[in-house]
């Protein structure tokens, strides 16, 4: 009897995940296994202890942040960027992985059209790669979308019956290669998006401020160094953004914020990949210039 129903909730479940018809399936986005590398990334955390350098945000982290660039400046770095990662999931990963992790910086990539969204994407990212726990409800009540209620209640079940306990992400996946410490590379590819862009404003999202606010104050309770960056973008999509000093100021206020749209000079079409990421050309100038940065502003000391 016992295997009889595992068997009827497996099905269930292939079903209702699998190959079932749109409509037994409606609202349903679930995807173990993600372009980000979130599966893999958490399950290397074990692996890093008292590191340098704590990269959070979204993928702008993840496929920019370099960290074996700052590996040759005999700095000890993980990256914990997953894709669309709004501040409410950040706040969940360094409540599961920073006391672990036990950085001295962290570096926080704060594009702010990031700050814009609900956090259903990353959300959804986060219930099918990492754990469920406590943490996963309340931001399921959080943003209050069906499609997360029903990941989470799906995830839940598949990992009641641990149907997952074999599961290996594929590297590389769809071009983009895991780098052992959290980095994703990507196969080199140029922006093709050269048109200009509507004229917009950024507005964000006053819970994700919220969320991003209490980060800050408990990094910083902790006595750990915080660096706000905003990575750079093509020069057509950021300039459509109307409100950018806006922005800046609000960033400002805390302790130390670096935007590289305005401090270095890139181009759209050699540098990025996609009018929201950089490309390996563009990679490697990033991280260079921020490491420049640290060092000028005394945050690392390369000689130690």
């Amino acid at each position: 009897m016992k295997k009889f129903l595992l068997d009827t909730v497996k099905f269930f479940l292939f079903l209702w995940g699998g190959i079932g018809p749109s409509y037994i399936k409606k609202n349903l986005n679930f995807k173990i296994g993600s372009k980000g590398h979130l599966f893999t990334r958490v399950r290397e955390i074990p692996q890093f202890k008292n590191i340098n350098i704590l990269f959070v945000g979204s993928s702008r982290a993840y496929r920019g942040f370099d960290t074996r660039i700052y590996l040759k400046q005999n700095l000890a770095c993980f990256n914990l960027g997953s894709s669309s990662q709004t501040p409410l999931q950040t706040e969940i990963l360094l409540k599961r992985y920073l006391n672990s992790l036990n950085p001295k910086i962290v570096i926080y990539e704060v594009g702010p059209d990031i700050f814009e969204g609900d956090g259903v994407e990353s959300s959804l990212d986060l219930i099918a790669n990492d754990k469920i726990d406590y943490e996963s409800f309340r931001m399921a009540g959080e943003i209050n979308n069906i499609k997360t209620y029903n990941a989470i209640l799906y995830s839940s079940i598949r990992l009641s019956f641990n149907l997952d306990k074999n599961f290996k992400e594929k590297s590389p996946n769809r071009g983009e290669t895991y780098i052992h410490g959290g980095y994703v590379e990507t196969k080199l590819k140029f922006n093709d998006e050269i048109d200009d862009f509507e004229n917009s404003m950024i507005e964000m999202n006053p819970n994700q401020v919220f969320h991003f606010e209490r980060i800050v104050k408990s990094l910083l309770e902790k006595n750990i160094q915080v660096i706000l960056v905003q990575a750079p973008i093509a020069k057509n999509r950021y300039s459509s953004y109307s409100n950018m000093a806006e922005i800046d100021n609000y960033f400002s206020k805390y302790q130390t914020y670096w935007n590289f749209n305005e401090i270095l000079s890139l181009s759209d079409s050699i540098h990025f990949s996609d009018s929201h990421h950089l490309n390996q050309n563009g990679d490697k100038l990033f991280n260079e210039k921020l490491i420049d940065l640290l060092i000028k502003n005394e945050i690392i000391n390369p000689n130690e």
